[in-house]
């Protein structure tokens, strides 16, 4: 089990700290604590919130090194969604599934 804290400067993001607890509520000291960020980038269709791992020994190391983890979680969605894009325009159009729209005129009859 953990317990969340959350810490935010109310401007740039949030940093969530997962706190190991045993289950009577007392810290559990045998694990790390889990230390995630949050932030939110604009795109076309509006804000695209983003989550990432912050490796850090401890809540002043987690605001330290935010920046460069943001980055790189920035830098992961943006290929995800430029891989999703690659994989969508790849798509075959079969005639029968969504999608198929077969060219007017073109004598094409669908079963």
């Amino acid at each position: 089990m953990y317990r969340e804290e959350i810490y935010t400067d109310r401007k740039i993001g949030v940093i969530r700290a997962l706190i190991p607890i045993h289950v009577s509520g007392e810290f559990d000291d045998r694990r790390p604590v889990i230390y995630t960020g949050e932030a939110q980038i604009m795109t076309q269709m509006g804000p695209l919130p983003i989550s990432f791992e912050i490796k850090a020994d401890n809540l002043a190391d987690a605001v330290a090194k935010y920046k460069e983890a943001a980055k790189a979680g920035v830098q992961e969605t943006i290929q995800k969604l430029q891989e999703l894009r690659r994989q969508e325009a790849c798509k075959l159009v079969v005639p029968g599934q969504p999608g198929f729209t077969p060219p007017s005129g073109s004598g094409i009859v669908m079963p």
